[in-house]
C-alpha cells in the first residue's frame, strides 16, 4: 500500500476497462462484494479475464469444460491476469434430432452469444477465454467477442473418442445409421443396443467432421483459437495443457490490445471457408460463416462462400462422409488441410 491510502495503489496497466469497475475510494462499494467472492486487493489490481464455459449434463460434448477453465485460469494467474469464471447454456443437436427440441438448436446460437456478450460488457472484462463445444456454442462464442472487441481466445474443449464394438471404431453417425438398419431389419434389437451402449465412450463432440469439429477447424483458421490446440482430443491427456496455453495467451493479447477485429478479417473467412471446404466440413459453415461476418462488420455471404469453395480440393478423408473417426486422425486431416487452404486462397 502506498502510505495510509490503500486507494493510492496502481493498478495493472492492462487494466484498460475493469479499472472502471475495481479503481479508487469511489468503488469501495463493488470492491467490497468482490472481496466476498474471494478476490483479493492484488487479484483487483491485475486484469479480469472472464472464462467463459458452456458446460452442461446434457451431453457429452461439453462435458469437460468446468475442468478444462481450472487450467485455464491457472495458465491466466501465472500469466499476471486475475480469471472470473462463467457459464452459459448449450442445445445438444445428436440428442433433440428428430424431436420439437431440435427448434431449440439455433435459437440457442443467438441466447449463447448474448450472454457471453452481456457478461463481459456488465463486469468490463479486459479480455476473454471462451470454452466451446457443441455446435451452436462454437460460433455463438466468435459472434460475441466480435460484438464486444476485446482481446479473446476461443478453445474448443475436444472432439470425443472412438468408441469400439467388435474390435471397430464406431462413432454416433453409426448409431443413426444402426436405427435404419434395424427399421429395415437388417440387425436385431440386441445389436443396436450394443452399438447404442459403446459408440460414444466419453467426453467429447461427435467424431467426425459434423458441426462442431468443422467449427473447430474454422476457429483456428480464423485465428480466433491457437493454432494445433483444438484438434487435441477432450480426454487426451494434452488437453489440459492445452487450456492452460489458452490462459496464458489471452494476458499476452491483454498486453498488447490485440482484439478480434484485428484477426478477423475478410481473408481469414475465406481462409475459414477454405477449410471447412478442404476437410469435408458440414454445410452449417456456410451459415454460421455469414453470421460471424455480420457481426465483424466484414462483407461475406454465401456467394463468396460458393467461390471459395469451387477452388478448393477436398483433401481429407472424414466421417460422416468418409472413412475417419478418430479425432488424432483428424488432427492430421485438418493439418494437411491447411496446406490446400493456404494455396486455395492465394
Amino acid at each position: 500500500m502506498n502510505g495510509t491510502n490503500p486507494y493510492a495503489r496502481p493498478s495493472d496497466p492492462g487494466k484498460r476497462r475493469s479499472k472502471t469497475i475495481t479503481d479508487g475510494p469511489n468503488r469501495a462499494g463493488a470492491r467490497s462484494m468482490l472481496k466476498a467472492a474471494g478476490y483479493t486487493d492484488d487479484d483487483l489490481a491485475r486484469p479480469l479475464i472472464g472464462v467463459a464455459t458452456t458446460w452442461i449434463e446434457t451431453m457429452p460434448c461439453n462435458l469437460n469444460q468446468r475442468d478444462l477453465a481450472q487450467d485455464v485460469k491457472r495458465g491466466i494467474r501465472e500469466a499476471g491476469g486475475t480469471p472470473m469464471e462463467f457459464n452459459t447454456i448449450a442445445i445438444s443437436d445428436g440428442v433433440s434430432m428428430g424431436t420439437d427440441a431440435m427448434r431449440a438448436s439455433l435459437v440457442s446460437r443467438e441466447v449463447i452469444a448474448d450472454s457471453i456478450e452481456l457478461v463481459a460488457r456488465g463486469h468490463l472484462f479486459d479480455g476473454l477465454v471462451c470454452v466451446v463445444g457443441c455446435d451452436k456454442t462454437n460460433p455463438a462464442a466468435i459472434m460475441a467477442v466480435g460484438r464486444l472487441d476485446i482481446p479473446s481466445v476461443i478453445l474448443y474443449s475436444g472432439s470425443i473418442a472412438p468408441g469400439k464394438l467388435n474390435g471397430q471404431d464406431v462413432s454416433i453417425g453409426d448409431v443413426y445409421e444402426g436405427i435404419g438398419a434395424y427399421s429395415a431389419g437388417m440387425i436385431t434389437a440386441q445389436e443396436l443396443y450394443d452399438l447404442e451402449s459403446c459408440a460414444c465412450p466419453g467426453a467429447g463432440a461427435c467424431g467426425g467432421q459434423f458441426t462442431a469439429n468443422t467449427m473447430s477447424t474454422i476457429l483456428e483458421f480464423l485465428g480466433l483459437s491457437p493454432a494445433g490446440l483444438n484438434g487435441i482430443p477432450a480426454l487426451d491427456d494434452d488437453k489440459p495443457p492445452a487450456a492452460y496455453e489458452s490462459g496464458r495467451l489471452v494476458m499476452d493479447l491483454v498486453r498488447d490490445w490485440i482484439t478480434p477485429s484485428q484477426i478477423v478479417t475478410r481473408e481469414a473467412l475465406e481462409n475459414a471457408a477454405a477449410a471447412a471446404v478442404a476437410t469435408g466440413g458440414s454445410t452449417n459453415a456456410v451459415l454460421h460463416l455469414v453470421a460471424i461476418a455480420r457481426e465483424f462488420g466484414v462483407p461475406f455471404t454465401i456467394d463468396d462462400f460458393d467461390r471459395v469453395a469451387a477452388r478448393t480440393p477436398v483433401l481429407a478423408d472424414m466421417k460422416p462422409w468418409g472413412a475417419i473417426t478418430q479425432p488424432t486422425s483428424m488432427r492430421r486431416a485438418v493439418s494437411r488441410s491447411s496446406a490446400a487452404s493456404s494455396r486455395s486462397t492465394a
